[in-house]
């Protein structure tokens, strides 16, 4: 593994000095290094120069089979030295506010329990995220590009349905069908992304569509905003069941048109896809797996009719 890494050092940095400042070691331990994985292979890696070092056409090659594989291997043999494979350090996760307030901190307690050199790190926005590039161990969410490398678990389904309070309900006539919704003061959130009032489609009985096309009497940026505004009796808003179930469990919400609800894909859990994965976040994804099943999410958060 020394060989190896004095290797990759010496090709990205150019010198045996700047690698050995990089490990730690001296310029003349990286120079034997290299020495011994070239006897090893038997093929020469670099070509010397009093001025600098440059990769033969086999070193080139070498380098591009090595490189990515090197960081996994590293990592895994530092964490098996130093935690014997414990899930220890800081695990970056990342949900919308809501499912996260609900669903996925209430967890904590058991988990922290479970896991204490584990310390949990809560990034809690109504935003698509890029895993890799923000140095996330995970993400709970939808609409994230599955990237090369990237693996999702679907966790529950992500149905959006029309709430209102009992106070507000019970001061309009009556509404029975889709057509009628346009009685009632509609609370519209603007697209974090597109700074726009996306447009839905009703799904209902017998594989009914129903575009929802309602004007604004009130606009939000915020789900949890725009949830406590309709608490309030200022209208009807649609939002993702685990902004409301808690809501609609206590009876200070009411699902209007009941039979109708929008489909808006999945709720997963998305983490990197590499065989090494870091025990702290292998943790994680067994352990919010097996609470998802054994809280019934996918049955609990589905917004059709007997569900």
């Amino acid at each position: 593994m020394g060989n190896l890494l004095s290797f990759v050092r010496s090709a990205e940095t150019g010198s045996f000095s700047a690698a050995a400042r990089r490990l730690g070691l001296t310029p003349a331990a990286v120079s034997r290094n290299v020495a011994q994985l070239e006897a090893n292979l038997g093929v020469r890696l670099f070509q010397r120069s009093t001025r600098k070092l440059t990769l033969t056409e086999a070193g080139e090659r070498f380098l591009s089979n090595v490189e990515a594989g090197l960081e996994s291997v590293q990592a895994a043999i530092e964490d098996l030295a130093g935690n014997a494979g414990r899930p220890s350090g800081v695990l970056r996760v990342t949900a919308a506010p809501g499912f996260g307030k609900d669903f996925l901190l209430p967890l904590m307690p058991e988990f922290l329990k479970q896991y204490p050199d584990v310390v949990p790190e809560w990034s809690l926005e109504n935003r698509q995220v890029d895993l890799v590039a923000e140095g996330f161990d995970a993400a709970i969410g939808g609409g994230i590009e599955l990237a090369q490398g990237l693996v999702a678990r679907n966790i529950a389904p992500a149905h959006l349905v029309l709430v209102a309070s009992p106070e507000y309900l019970s001061a309009k006539r009556s509404v029975r069908r889709p057509e009628d919704l346009a009685t009632l003061d509609h609370l519209a959130m603007r697209s974090v992304q597109t700074g726009k009032i996306r447009s839905w489609t009703l799904q209902g009985p017998e594989d009914g569509q129903m575009p929802l096309e309602l004007k604004p009497r009130l606009l939000a940026n915020d789900p949890q905003a725009l949830c406590q505004c309709a608490r309030l009796g200022l209208g009807i808003a649609l939002l993702a069941v685990p902004d409301v179930l808690p809501y609609l469990e206590n009876g200070s919400l009411e699902r209007v048109l009941p039979e109708w609800y929008v489909d808006a894909g999945q709720i997963y859990l998305y983490f990197s896809s590499q065989k090494l994965l870091p025990a702290k976040t292998r943790a994680f994804v067994d352990f919010l797996v097996q609470h998802a099943q054994a809280q019934r999410w996918i049955t609990r958060l589905d917004a059709r009719e007997g569900r």
